[in-house]
């Protein structure tokens, strides 16, 4: 089992509170992610521990379920897949928040592991990990500009 991990990060002029609030608003991903069609709220509570949403992608057809497993304020975020339509498992993006003068340093760390074995991880390699990779920089970029924006 090999896990691959992806490393981002962007710079927002926007405060910390206004990052972590979209961050933490579980409806409002198709509103930063230009790859998501549609994030709907799948548990009792909006935000916070074990707060959840489905997610349909912009193709109509992937999804990924997933949940806040770690939710420290301004200083610690984890999202966990618990289900998805990709060739993926134990998928979690960790997000961590460096503030520097009025900007806000945000840096992402997705952890998976692909299925189908060795096959999964040839795919990886060729596919998936660049799939994954520019999905996230879109996201980030839209995160940016939805924070920046008044």
């Amino acid at each position: 089992k090999t896990m691959s991990t992806l490393i981002n990060s962007i710079t927002i002029d926007a405060p910390i509170d206004r990052i972590w609030s979209i961050l933490t608003d579980l409806e409002l991903l198709d509103k930063t992610d230009p790859t998501v069609k549609k994030a709907t709220l799948i548990s009792e509570i909006k935000t916070g521990l074990h707060a959840k949403r489905k997610v349909l992608m912009q193709d109509g057809k992937n999804w990924f379920d997933e949940m806040i497993t770690v939710f420290n304020p301004n200083e610690k975020l984890v999202y966990q897949l618990t289900d998805c339509s990709f060739p993926i498992k134990g998928l979690k993006h960790t997000y961590s928040f460096e503030i520097i003068g009025n900007q806000t340093k945000v840096q992402q760390v997705m952890e998976y592991t692909v299925k189908f074995g060795f096959i999964g991880v040839l795919l990886d390699k060729i596919m998936i990990g660049k799939q994954f990779n520019s999905g996230i920089n879109l996201f980030l970029s839209g995160l940016k500009t939805y924070a920046e924006k008044n």
